[in-house]
């Protein structure tokens, strides 16, 4: 039968975290020979009057930890505590509860009054802390303190445990202690669990919820405090009180009544590092007790002593490494025969800085040594570095325990997002940064500081999964300002906050420079021209289990069917692209030299050039089988490594982390183009690093358009960070969109394997026109809509891209990803991706925009402004009917036979499926709609509309950007003045972060669902944060922003106004409208302390994202 399972009582999942009990075979009961007084002569009259003393003073806890700490994750939580001290205002809960890092709580008594708690103390070790408030907020309830016993727990106690079992606001759950001496639950290998201390064992059945549960017994006194449960059974574990009785002494002896600044009381704690178990004697003469120690043992403990203390495990670099190993039995400690835990701490916490005297026997030898106890505090953390996004702090006694490093090294709390994108898992221990030694958090800092902005540094790191082997990899810093500044956030117990205050400015950028010529800051930053070789160490980690969304992320709307406010640590919609090597391909390339004729002409530095280009060899072949269409385009493909910060994961993006093949279409001195799809570059909010196929060099670049309805981007990039090598070896494809593929055509699918190794095959055209139809995913982003793609006979599978050639290398389409979401059923769905070909004529039409100086809004590339594209297009979407269908539906003959005339093909009308709401075409056209001819001309497919809509760009004023459509609903043909819309390729520009919800304008997949609400567009929450407000009370995603105190937010500059006015703790009333167009009404508390009000905004001036602060303390 297997090992049971063992979870702490609070109500959210991460907190319910559960690992195996390894203590299955000590289920045996000892009965303590005492019989209680009268307590299970209770009656239910007895029960009846001391339950409706202590339910008024049970209280519920609502928490938020604001950021991940030490054992914690942050999110939002239901938990229970008591009052202990109403005079000074004091509960008691456990420690999980208060949390070792930010939190924020309030406290709900039974008839509903809410109050703000502060944490005053959580203890290192064992399980209870406390919570502080003010006495005189509650006004209408009378309750009294719960009184602490813990000399009252005896086995066969009848106990009840009241709380917030299951998320109840009040539970009553009876049970009865069986076990006084369990050992500590172990509730997860890389989280909190309490050691060097006694549980007790009852029967009760706690579930999520009841942790910091009073168990009390009929007269009303807490005999013990609830803490975890065994999921397998209905088992729970309860702290003993005696340690909890002696903190709550220290910290009323510090204040006689409340007081808002509550004085920071220090209770003194000692600690030698080491984890003791206590074994029965039979166990401790196999580890090789002596029978006359054991003599003296018995004899000078208390009857019914069981056993003695074993050393279980020593931290390294603590007091007892190298002095105590496991095993070691524990027979004296100065002088005094010592078996139970609670004497052991009360000496240690009377010795702190002083030296101890333990006997021991190892292997039946005794052995005295001397330790120095140390201050428990100490190796506490209190503070902690916050950089993108990423917690780091010094490494706790609790996780040093768990994973056997030194306490005080520098720990990943979470990774956050410069640290996840290099590779870098949660509890992590950094050892080398920037070429430094990392041994404190100020080593880390002072590094930090020195590196500026976009700069690229190597970092160490070993992980307790893998503690013998020190990991590389490449961290870069944040280019744009997707991040705060660093800051070092420090504990205050005096107001229960964690004060601010800046870690560092961080450097301005460095300006590119080329390859050659870059040289090392202070031997910090690699050679461009080498990161390639280091980036290769990056993906060999195999035990890294980050999640999308580290920071802590999320997009769902709802988190439970019985509370919306639970924690849940699932992810949804979290599926990473990845590009794999096909073992089956040849891979293989013939020799073949740089044709010169697509060479960047070079100036002073011709003969240098020639000489470095003899030394460095064109991509060459390793068989004869390659293609020539993959000796002419390997030069022009890149790979992209595409990331997205959390902090603004907009449009519904659906992963942080994507890879993809795209293909160079304009190269020249200032500038170059790459095209890719958009299942890979999906956002403007991204940090892009392409790799060249033609040379070994890994460049950032910057996105400066993306197509709003084809499913395809433009980044570029500075062709001076390749070098004079690399720009020369590196060209543009040569581009061919006429004439368009037919089936039957012969075609060569050409693309790049992971290890940049071209990679081709030659397919044949099976379907040059197939009309996508991707259906909306649960998070509306961006699909693919009016768009015909290729489709070939064979392929590489749905994680290879690159183009399509003809037998020259011209490419006539790009083999790009398309992102789809498979739903089963009404409630699950699972993301998928699949590959198509997509004509290259709309992206040789940006291009020409691009070259030829468009129209648009000027854009910083390189250091030089450039006009960006316009797009005309008519916001409908369109499918595609059978005229056999259409002749159903009524349309004449006379139609008919026009449709076929203009396109013998396809045999096909287009029809409305709906308008993108807010668009000119919106109110006009309706779904069914069949669209027969536009401005006179038949239309019958995608391609017809949108040259009309190019049309009236090419003919200034003429029509007003409207188009005269020809349509036949319901029987009747009808003419129609219907207008445009021009999109810009920026994607969205503005984002802002309010109470920890990711807010932006609708972007287009939401908008082509249909709906809008009718107070006017409003803002649209698009994610929101772990630890937030908006967690606490349940903002979640997928809805509209419509009013905030009863004032309008149509938009976004409306809503930056209405924000900018509420004040710090201010509660807020909130009306939503759901994608479903379900209104509702919330309120949250503002906390601009943990969760200050930004903005992220994107300068085309300086083609950078600024963080701008918009309300903050």
């Amino acid at each position: 039968m297997g090992d049971s399972l063992e979870r702490l009582g609070s109500e959210a999942p991460g907190l319910d975290a559960t690992m195996k009990d390894g203590s299955s075979s000590e289920l045996c009961m000892e009965i303590d020979g005492v019989t209680p007084f009268r307590e299970n002569a209770a009656t239910a009259e007895d029960w009846r009057m001391a339950l409706n003393k202590v339910v008024p003073a049970v209280v519920v806890l609502r928490t938020t930890a604001c950021r991940a700490f030490d054992t914690e994750a942050a999110g939002a939580s239901y938990a229970t505590g008591f009052v202990v001290d109403k005079r000074r205002g004091i509960i008691l809960t456990n420690r999980h509860v208060v949390k070792p890092g930010p939190v924020v709580a309030e406290a709900m008594f039974v008839n509903r009054e809410e109050i703000p708690v502060h944490p005053m103390y959580r203890d290192p070790i064992h399980d209870f802390g406390f919570f502080r408030y003010d006495p005189d907020a509650i006004q209408f309830l009378n309750y009294e303190e719960i009184p602490l016993a813990p000399e009252a727990a005896s086995v066969g106690l009848e106990i009840r445990v009241v709380g917030n079992d299951s998320g109840e606001k009040v539970s009553i759950l009876a049970g009865t202690l069986a076990r006084l001496d369990r050992d500590a639950p172990h509730y997860k290998k890389d989280g909190y669990n309490d050691f060097n201390t006694f549980y007790m064992q009852a029967a009760s059945g706690t579930k999520g919820g009841s942790s910091g549960s009073p168990v009390i017994d009929w007269q009303g006194r807490a005999v013990a405090l609830n803490a975890g449960s065994k999921s397998s059974s209905a088992s729970a574990f309860f702290l003993p009180l005696e340690r909890v009785v002696r903190a709550l002494k220290f910290l009323q002896e510090g204040r006689s009544s409340y007081q808002d600044k509550w004085e920071a009381v220090s209770i003194p704690r000692g600690t030698l590092q080491v984890t003791f178990l206590h074994k029965g004697f039979d166990e401790t003469r196999r580890l090789g007790l002596r029978s006359d120690t054991e003599q003296i043992v018995r004899q000078a403990s208390p009857p019914g002593e069981t056993g003695m203390l074993v050393v279980d495990s020593v931290v390294p670099g603590g007091p007892a490494h190298k002095h105590l190993e496991p095993g070691d039995v524990l027979v004296r400690t100065n002088g005094e025969v010592v078996t139970q835990f609670l004497k052991m701490e009360t000496l240690l916490d009377d010795c702190i800085d002083k030296k101890i005297e333990m006997l021991i026997e190892r292997g039946g030898t005794p052995m005295n040594v001397i330790l120095m106890v140390q201050d428990l505090h100490s190796i506490t953390p209190d503070h902690f570095l916050e950089v993108s996004g990423a917690v780091i702090h010094p490494l706790s006694y609790q996780q040093a325990r768990n994973f056997r490093f030194h306490c005080g090294l520098v720990y990943v709390a979470e990774p956050g997002y410069m640290l996840y994108r290099a590779g870098v898992p949660r509890h992590a221990i950094i050892k080398k940064f920037a070429g430094e030694e990392i041994t404190t958090l100020g080593n880390l800092i002072s590094a930090l500081s020195k590196l500026h902005r976009g700069a690229r540094v190597p970092l160490e790191y070993v992980s307790y999964t893998d503690r013998h082997r020190r990991k590389s990899v490449l961290v870069t810093m944040d280019r744009h300002e997707w991040y705060a500044p660093p800051q070092i956030y420090t504990r205050n117990d005096t107001d229960g906050l964690w004060t601010t205050k800046p870690a560092f400015q961080p450097l301005p950028p460095l300006l590119a420079c080329r390859a050659k010529d870059a040289q090392p800051h202070g031997n910090q930053i690699l050679d461009i021209s080498r990161e390639a070789d280091l980036m290769e160490h990056i993906h060999q980690d195999g035990n890294q289990e980050l999640i999308d969304g580290v920071a802590n992320m999320e997009t769902n709307d709802d988190r439970s069917s019985e509370d919306s406010h639970a924690q849940d640590e699932s992810d949804i919609g979290k599926k990473k692209r990845r590009i794999e090597e096909d073992s089956a391909a040849n891979g293989a390339v013939a020799d073949y030299s740089v044709n010169n004729s697509r060479e960047i002409e070079l100036d002073a530095r011709n003969m240098e050039n020639r000489a470095t280009m003899a030394d460095y060899p064109a991509p060459t072949a390793q068989s004869a089988n390659a293609s020539y269409a993959e000796h002419v385009i390997e030069p022009t493909l890149v790979m992209f490594e595409v990331h997205v910060p959390p902090s603004c994961m907009v449009d519904g993006v659906h992963s942080q982390h994507f890879f993809g093949t795209g293909v160079i279409v304009y190269h020249s001195q200032e500038m170059g183009l790459v095209a890719v799809d958009k299942n890979t570059v999906a956002i403007s909010t991204s940090d892009v690093m392409l790799s060249f196929a033609a040379f070994p060099i890994e460049i950032p670049g910057e996105v400066v358009f993306l197509h709003p309805v084809h499913n395809y981007a433009l980044v570029a990039y500075d062709p001076s960070a390749l070098g004079l090598t690399g720009a020369s070896a590196v060209h543009a494809a040569e581009l061919l969109p006429e004439p368009a593929l037919r089936r039957g055509d012969s075609v060569y699918l050409v693309g790049l394997s992971r290890s940049l190794q071209a990679t081709s095959r030659k397919s044949i055209v099976t379907n040059p026109c197939a009309a996508l139809n991707i259906g909306s995913a649960d998070c509306p982003r961006y699909r693919a809509i009016n768009m015909e793609v290729i489709e070939l006979d064979t392929d590489f599978g749905s994680a290879f891209s690159g183009v399509l050639t003809d037998e020259r290398g011209r490419v006539q389409a790009l083999w790009g990803s398309f992102s789809t979401q498979l739903k089963y059923g009404c409630s699950s769905s699972e993301d998928h991706q699949f590959v198509r070909g997509i004509p290259v004529y709309t992206i040789s039409q940006v291009v020409e925009k691009f070259v030829s100086s468009a129209k648009g809004p000027a854009l910083l590339i390189n250091g030089v402004k450039k006009p960006m594209p316009l797009v005309r297009i008519l916001e409908v979407e369109l499918y595609p009917t059978l005229l056999s269908k259409a002749r159903s539906f009524g349309l004449s003959d006379e139609w008919i036979q026009a449709l076929v005339k203009k396109d013998p093909l396809r045999r096909q009308v287009l029809r409305v499926k709906g308008c993108l709401a807010g668009s000119k075409a919106e109110n006009l056209l309706e779904q069914g709609d069949m669209v027969l001819a536009i401005n006179k001309e038949p239309v019958t497919c995608f391609l017809d509309v949108e040259n009309a809509c190019h049309a009236l760009d090419k003919n200034d004023n003429v029509n007003d950007g409207k188009l005269n459509m020809t349509i036949f609903r319901q029987g009747c043909e009808i003419d129609l003045i219907v207008g445009t819309d021009v999109r810009d390729g920026n994607g969205t520009a503005l984002v802002i972060n309010w109470c920890g919800c990711i807010v932006q304008d609708p972007h287009p997949a939401v908008r082509a669902l249909g709906f809008l609400p009718e107070e006017g567009h409003g803002v649209y929450v698009a994610r929101w944060c772990h630890g937030s407000p908006v967690h606490r009370y349940g903002l979640y995603a997928l809805q509209w922003i419509v009013e905030v105190n009863g004032k309008p937010t149509p938009d976004m500059d409306a809503f930056i106004s209405v924000t900018k006015g509420l004040e710090h703790g201010q509660f807020v009333r909130v009306r939503t409208v759901h994608l479903n167009g379900k209104p509702r009404v919330l309120t949250l508390k503002q906390d601009l302390h943990y969760w200050p009000t930004w903005e992220l905004r994107f300068d085309p001036d300086s083609a950078m994202w600024r963080r701008n602060t918009i309300r903050a303390l």
